[in-house]
């Protein structure tokens, strides 16, 4: 009886050392999500004769399932995932396959699993998936990366990725490929091999772009904010999108029209208003007083990420908490970026603030594991 007590006094102790700042960082970003996408869609829902709540009911659901997920995650030792992430990795690519088969198909892109109830995007679980590989792989290496790791390593990014393009989703191929670079240099791999890598990359994609390996599309999104001004037919619509973009975010001024109002909002002027372009509604509606305060919240929970994986006790933890970072900085500055014109349009959430389960899960998740580290580290 008094084992018991001391163990269950000893976990308690643990459980105290959770980054309680973070958890309640995700816990705000999900509830402004919720309330933003409510927002952003009930007038247009009502307007052509639909439930105004369907969207608050789903991501809402979307938002207690991932709070749960994220708590039940951080009472799991990081360390312990270890054993999952050989069959999490191998699940992640049968996922990525059979979308081809068994996939839905829109947007241009056949990406998501239709279950009726819910649509599922095995890509944006690939990615933490692929973060836990690579951060197993290393941490079990402590002598250090030969070559032939490396070589291994680049393998095990290569294969999905190359799957995820073929869907084709250039926006989490590009995440892939920042989080895998980032998590190579902090586990040693030398400069001079990364500088290498860095070129290659650059010239395969020169190759496939000459080669027309990529569609002409994936590529006029890659350059249509570069040509913001351009009168070419083929990037018309791209600009049109983000020049409404900018007019919603620019109309909301310094306090905004409020929540439920702002003409574009409103009247669906800009697409993908709930996913892709939800910060085309923040800006509009909350002004720039409220579109500041999400953006200072989003860069403290990058922050809370970044200092836990500093402070981590192993090379595991470091790892896994550096690519989770990696994953949701850039997530928000290409997101926000594109709304505003200076990044290209991909189709990369805004992390807990866009409509979507495989995300908001996905999100949610990540920062649990984060919080596991913290728990085990004093931070």
């Amino acid at each position: 009886m008094t084992d018991t007590l001391v163990a269950w006094t000893s976990k308690l102790r643990s459980s105290d050392r959770m980054d309680y700042s973070l958890f309640v960082g995700m816990t705000a970003l999900g509830v402004i999500g919720v309330g933003m996408i409510y927002s952003a869609t009930r007038q247009a829902l009502v307007n052509a004769g639909y439930n105004g709540h369907y969207y608050l009911e789903r991501q809402g659901e979307f938002f207690v399932a991932g709070v749960i997920a994220m708590y039940l995650v951080s009472l799991i030792d990081y360390r312990r995932l270890e054993i999952a992430a050989t069959p999490l990795y191998v699940c992640s690519l049968l996922g990525l396959a059979g979308v081809f088969v068994l996939g839905q198909s829109a947007l241009g892109a056949q990406r998501w699993y239709n279950l009726g109830f819910v649509q599922i995007q095995p890509s944006e679980f690939t990615v933490l998936a692929i973060i836990l590989a690579i951060a197993t792989f290393c941490a079990r290496r402590p002598e250090g990366l030969t070559m032939y790791d490396v070589s291994r390593l680049l393998v095990m990014a290569i294969v999905p990725l190359a799957l995820i393009i073929k869907q084709p989703d250039l926006g989490t191929s590009t995440i892939i490929v920042l989080c895998v670079a980032a998590m190579m240099v902090v586990a040693g791999v030398p400069p001079r091999f990364m500088t290498f890598l860095a070129i290659a990359g650059s010239i395969g994609l020169l190759a496939a772009t000459y080669l027309d390996l990529l569609k002409k599309y994936q590529v006029d999104r890659f350059v249509s904010f570069l040509h913001q001004n351009s009168t070419n037919p083929a990037l018309q619509a791209l600009i049109y999108e983000v020049n409404n973009a900018k007019s919603a975010i620019g109309s909301g001024g310094i306090h905004g029209a409020g929540l439920f109002r702002g003409l574009q909002t409103v009247l669906g002027y800009v697409p993908e208003q709930r996913t892709d372009f939800i910060f085309t509604a923040i800006g509009e509606q909350l002004g720039f007083v409220g579109a500041a305060f999400i953006v200072l919240l989003l860069g403290f929970v990058a922050f809370r990420i970044f200092m836990i994986g500093r402070n981590a006790k192993d090379t595991m933890g470091r790892l896994l908490c550096l690519g989770i970072f990696i994953f949701f900085a850039f997530s928000c500055f290409e997101n926000i970026g594109m709304t505003m014109g200076i990044m290209p349009v991909t189709g990369i959430p805004l992390p807990l603030l866009s409509y979507g389960g495989s995300a908001e899960l996905v999100f949610f998740v990540a920062a649990g594991v984060v919080l596991s580290v913290s728990r085990r580290s004093g931070n």
